[in-house]
């Protein structure tokens, strides 16, 4: 829930005959509102869609793999729409999000529309941009469209009846999309938000509880939790889960949110410092975990309450 500006990548043309192409980085400024665009060069077929496979702890690199099933999200056009789906009311941005090539699937659509972002955006006006906002402590909501990108990520880990946890749940909008895919129709989902800002999470309980009935029942149910804690250890009592989301980026993977993925599971976690990649780690059912590099990414550090209030120093 804390992403502050996301890269898209976008080629023009070849320049030679060797394997270098030029691109178009899009940094987005976001105190000016506007968008710088200068060329950098790549070399074709590194970066995104690498793989490693983690055994006992240690990772070892793998030969490129292909990207992510789901690889449209990865498409020229949906990434050219990032931070273009606006809207002027909940309907009318996930309607952007859909016409975008972003939201693919009618569940996705469904939970986005269940919870409406007005509520837990604090800027007037904001409420529907693609872009995101601060939601202070030296926090912000994600865009539209990176809580739809890793909403359509994890959606096959978001049936009825599964477990999600939510690491940075900020306002906790995002959990509540979750609660209403995995919540819906059964008595057996489960959805928690950790966020390590009690100011954050008390405002959060107030929100999701406002935002449906089902959000209130469910959290009446103790079956949609939000809680304050460091969610870089995981919340080890409502797992193992079958997806992890987490809103801001770690410099390394931490081992506790891998050791309470559940066999079949997914995570999605940015990683890295300034030059960060939206990863997804998946635990095979004999506990062997996948890597893959999802997208190129800039979120916020996740690091501890008193770095993080601080401003980062």
């Amino acid at each position: 829930d804390k992403t502050s500006a996301n890269h898209s990548v976008t080629p023009i043309r070849s320049s030679s005959r060797l394997c270098i192409r030029v691109f178009v980085l899009r940094v987005p400024l976001l105190a000016l509102g506007i968008i710088i665009r200068f060329p950098v060069r790549v070399r074709v077929g590194a970066g995104l869609g690498s793989r490693v496979r983690l055994g006992s702890g240690a990772a070892s690199a793998a030969s490129p793999a292909p990207p992510l099933p789901g690889r449209h999200i990865r498409g020229p056009r949906s990434r050219d729409m990032s931070w273009r789906s606006h809207g002027t009311s909940n309907d009318t941005m996930v309607d952007a999000l859909e016409r975008n090539g972003i939201v693919k699937t009618k569940q996705v659509a469904d939970a986005m529309r269940a919870v409406d972002r007005g509520l837990f955006v604090r800027e007037k006006g904001m409420e529907y941009a693609d872009t995101p906002t601060p939601i202070g402590h030296n926090a912000t909501i994600s865009a539209p469209h990176m809580h739809a990108y890793c909403l359509e990520f994890l959606k096959d880990h978001l049936k009825p009846g599964a477990r999600v946890l939510d690491v940075g749940s900020g306002t906790g909008y995002l959990t509540a999309c979750f609660a209403h895919m995995v919540c819906n129709n059964t008595s057996e989902g489960v959805a928690v938000g950790i966020e390590h800002i009690p100011e954050l999470t008390a405002r959060a309980i107030t929100d999701v509880q406002r935002s449906s009935p089902s959000c209130a029942n469910w959290m009446n149910e103790g079956r949609l939790v939000l809680i304050t804690g460091d969610g870089r250890e995981g919340y080890a009592s409502k797992g193992p889960y079958d997806a992890i989301h987490v809103g801001a980026a770690a410099p390394t993977t931490p081992e506790a949110l891998i050791q309470q993925l559940a066999p079949g599971g997914r995570m999605m976690i940015p990683v890295g410092t300034f030059d960060q990649s939206l990863d997804c780690y998946d635990k095979g059912q004999d506990g062997k975990v996948t890597l893959r590099h999802a997208m190129g990414v800039r979120y916020v550090p996740l690091t501890s309450k008193q770095e993080q209030i601080s401003g980062y120093r």
